[in-house]
């Protein structure tokens, strides 16, 4: 019986007596000229097809309460608003400051609003 020679999986491959340097694919036209983008791509970035109604997030309020640990709360707004708190009856406070802050931030409720109401 003859052992099998089971082939290489891994290591250098084997060079070649002519080395041959990097060229360019030919283009469908015959010429060497690289293709821009493949054929089918957008060139262009279109626009997003869902539209929505308008609205979008401006204020967000962020709890952190693990088991055994501080709790914590931060308080962010578009209009400049940036606090934070640590503590049970800190981030309380900050959630009730956050919930009146809806009714007093501009960008909210516009000073238009404001003065019609």
């Amino acid at each position: 019986m003859s052992t099998r020679r089971h082939p290489r999986l891994e290591g250098p491959t084997a060079a070649t007596d002519h080395p041959r340097s990097a060229e360019p694919a030919l283009a469908p036209s015959g010429s060497s000229a690289p293709k821009v983008a493949a054929e089918g791509v957008p060139t262009a970035v279109r626009l997003d097809p869902q539209q929505g109604d308008g609205r979008h997030p401006v204020a967000w309020l962020r709890i952190t309460a693990p088991k055994g640990a501080t709790p914590t709360a931060a308080s962010w707004c578009a209009c400049g608003r940036d606090l934070f708190a640590a503590g049970h009856r800190k981030v309380l406070a900050l959630i009730a400051d956050h919930t009146a802050h809806r009714d007093t931030c501009p960008l909210r409720s516009p000073q238009e609003e404001r003065n019609a109401a």
